[in-house]
């Protein structure tokens, strides 16, 4: 049964994620500080982004999945002090490349226990429309914990050292924990008594509806983690901004990666009313040619990168809670588990790929101070986020997967 009142429900658990994305950019939004102090290629520098969704994609067939045995609140709890942990450890001993990747990877495997485990949360106990906007609210506040998490790291590491940006995001991992533990009631899994994992990893790979809005989260996800990694770097670079300074990059990378929570749940919003695959189409296509766009304009002028930077911060979102909600309202409860851990693999697995193949085109065309590269680059999530469409519809009609 769905709790009286949703909406504080909604309200600790949308607080409890920021909290536990503290600790998500605060690699990727000091990469040029890291790349002078460590003598880090763009290459590496993208596999230290990466290997953090490669450490989520390995863990959430696990944790995610679990929550169909387990209540996810507790895997929540769990993972976000597995998180303090090794927030802190980045800190205490990552000192170069080969140091950095393993407590990376670990942070990546603790968010899978926080992300998608908290969207069960509202799912196990809310019904019904307010699920979707639940649901829609919750996955948009992703953006504002990359949001705070980029502006906390370049704020605290021009001020006091790179390690106060982590000793900060460790602190933000207990209370998101502390949030879930005191403010939601523990409540047994609705797929308790289903089949065993593996027929229950077949039902939901069946279920085509809900696939289709698993191949489009996979290409969504493709062009978002990719910009967002190396949003910071690219403004700091960019000519047409005549050498930013870090933390003001990291500032204006954060109005830019916050204006995506209302472009998150307008999309949900304009999707219940006019259909989801439409809305969803539309949003999609126009935000690959927004960000192929935003690569060309590295030694542009100011006005239009500033204009563009802004403009993907919200279509890049747009289609984000809208392609959540669409899986999760087309999940079986009993497989719910299931369907959003594979939902999360995939998406997250392309989060792995993307920031190191960003990285490895800006190597291959010149580096990170010369502005084709970085239309390459983006040339590259942008054609990632154009075959989103094309994914949605086959999975809509595809007989098997």
């Amino acid at each position: 049964m769905p709790i009286a009142i949703p909406l504080r429900l909604t309200v600790l658990t949308c607080a409890a994620l920021v909290l536990a994305m503290l600790g998500n950019a605060t690699f990727p939004a000091l990469i040029p500080l890291f790349q002078d102090s460590w003598d880090l290629s763009a290459s590496q520098a993208g596999w230290v982004s990466g290997v953090y969704y490669a450490g989520y994609a390995a863990a959430v067939p696990v944790l995610v999945g679990r929550t169909d045995r387990i209540d996810a609140r507790r895997i929540f709890i769990a993972a976000n002090l597995l998180g303090a942990v090794t927030t802190l450890g980045f800190a205490l001993f990552a000192n170069s490349f080969w140091t950095a990747l393993p407590w990376r990877f670990l942070a990546g495997a603790a968010l899978a226990g926080s992300y998608m485990v908290g969207a069960r949360i509202l799912a196990d106990r809310i019904e019904g429309p307010q699920q979707s906007r639940a649901i829609a609210w919750y996955t948009a506040h992703f953006a504002v914990g990359v949001g705070l998490s980029v502006l906390a790291a370049g704020e605290l590491a021009s001020r006091f050292g790179w390690q106060s940006a982590f000793f900060f995001a460790a602190a933000g991992s207990v209370a998101a924990a502390l949030i879930v533990w005191l403010g939601s009631e523990a409540r047994p899994p609705q797929g308790s008594g289903g089949p065993a994992t593996a027929m229950r990893w077949v039902s939901a790979l069946k279920n085509r509806a809900a696939m289709g809005y698993t191949l489009g989260y996979t290409c969504h996800i493709w062009e978002l983690f990719g910009w967002r990694a190396w949003l910071v770097a690219f403004l700091v670079t960019a000519p047409a901004l005549g050498g930013l300074a870090q933390a003001e990059a990291t500032r204006l990378a954060t109005v830019a990666l916050i204006i995506g929570l209302p472009a998150s749940v307008l999309g949900n919003e304009l999707s219940i009313r006019f259909g989801r695959r439409r809305v969803l189409t539309v949003v999609m296509a126009s935000s690959a040619v927004c960000t192929l766009a935003f690569g060309l304009t590295a030694d542009g002028p100011s006005w239009l990168l500033l204009a563009l930077l802004f403009v993907v911060g919200v279509m890049v979102m747009g289609d984000s809670g809208s392609l959540t909600a669409g899986a999760v309202g087309a999940s079986d409860p009993e497989h719910r588990g299931a369907l959003m851990a594979i939902h999360t693999l995939f998406g997250f697995g392309a989060g792995f790929v993307a920031p190191l193949a960003v990285g490895i085109v800006l190597d291959a065309a010149g580096g990170m101070e010369e502005p084709r590269a970085w239309a390459w680059a983006f040339a590259l999530l942008a054609f990632g986020a154009a075959l989103g469409p094309w994914a949605l519809r086959l999975g809509h009609t595809t007989r098997s997967l």
